[in-house]
């Protein structure tokens, strides 16, 4: 054998000596870059940094938030679909962008909610909250839906295409009334519209609604989901309604294809993160509620808010029958 030929040789046995040990590193081998398709700041990106300080502290590696803004969150939902599928990059992504953008604008959400991620677990919820200006001549959300029946009621939102426009759609389906919904460039402008008399009731996320509900600015009527901080606002199912208004949930994906063996070390991770006090202590004053629940828990959700969300589209004119 000639000098080259055995070098060869002993490079091919060390890599094959090499090749195993790497493939057997326990996961996670080193950072995971947490992709939040928000500008850093954003009260669900204060929340998922609360998380990721958790789960560094269980896996004992670096979470990495990496803010990806743009298109609605669809910028960095893109580029977690086409992330290796190795669980070192993780997605936090809400249903406005998982859900609503890919209905409302596919050409730009161009992924699939279903076939495109590995859902590891629903992380929190930001309800929406409907709430009326404190001069208005109704107090409570039944005598809002009868004053409606006889009287114009403008609802304002965060714009066309929102959760609180779909919210609306809801409303107004529910209680037979012709609501009209104003769209607002966010939530700011629409509650001053709501305080100065110019729409008589907005829908927002309840954050966004604390400190006017406390300051009795404006008078809260019917929410999406149960707040603690706030328990004697009604959810319409309490008021006997057979739906429930769209609130605002965050969960975590992966690309689609995660190994088995990745997220069954990911998924107990990211449930031990979500439930920890400290986390819970830190998303109460940004108006977030942790709500853990597990894959397909999230997965049978998504299924009916996407059927939901696409017949109330489809109705409304914003998408194509």
């Amino acid at each position: 054998m000639t000098r080259k030929a055995a070098l060869k040789c002993m490079a091919a046995a060390l890599f094959a000596a090499v090749v195993p040990q790497l493939q057997a590193q326990p996961y996670p081998s080193g950072p995971i870059n947490l992709v939040i398709p928000l500008a850093a700041g954003d009260a669900t990106d204060t929340a998922a940094r609360a998380i990721a300080d958790e789960l560094a502290r269980d896996l004992k590696v670096a979470i990495v938030p990496v803010n990806r803004p743009g298109a609605a969150g669809a910028l960095g939902a893109d580029l977690v679909v086409k992330a290796p599928k190795d669980g070192h990059t993780i997605l936090l992504a809400n249903n406005a962008s998982l859900i609503f953008r890919t209905i409302l604008d596919p050409s730009v959400a161009t992924y699939d909610p279903f076939r495109d991620f590995t859902p590891l677990g629903l992380a929190m919820r930001s309800p929406s909250i409907l709430v009326a200006g404190a001069e208005q001549p109704f107090k409570t959300f039944k005598e809002m839906a009868a004053y409606a029946k006889s009287n114009p009621v403008r609802i304002g939102t965060a714009g066309v295409g929102s959760v609180g426009h779909f919210c609306v759609n809801t409303i107004a389906k529910l209680t037979g009334t012709e609501l009209t919904m104003v769209p607002f460039t966010g939530a700011t402008p629409a509650v001053t519209a709501v305080r100065g008399g110019h729409v008589e009731g907005v829908i927002l996320a309840l954050g966004a609604m604390t400190g006017q509900i406390r300051s009795g600015a404006v008078r809260p009527l019917v929410i999406s989901t149960k707040s603690d901080e706030f328990p004697g606002i009604p959810t319409l199912s309490e008021l006997g309604f057979p739906e429930p208004l769209f609130g605002v949930w965050t969960a975590f994906f992966a690309p689609a294809g995660l190994p088995a063996e990745i997220t069954a070390v990911l998924v107990p991770a990211l449930e031990r993160a979500i439930k920890a006090p400290s986390v819970l202590a830190r998303l109460k004053p940004l108006g977030i509620v942790p709500d853990y629940a597990p894959p397909e828990k999230l997965l049978a959700e998504i299924r009916d808010e996407h059927r939901r969300v696409s017949e109330m589209a489809k109705q409304a004119g914003l998408v194509r029958p």
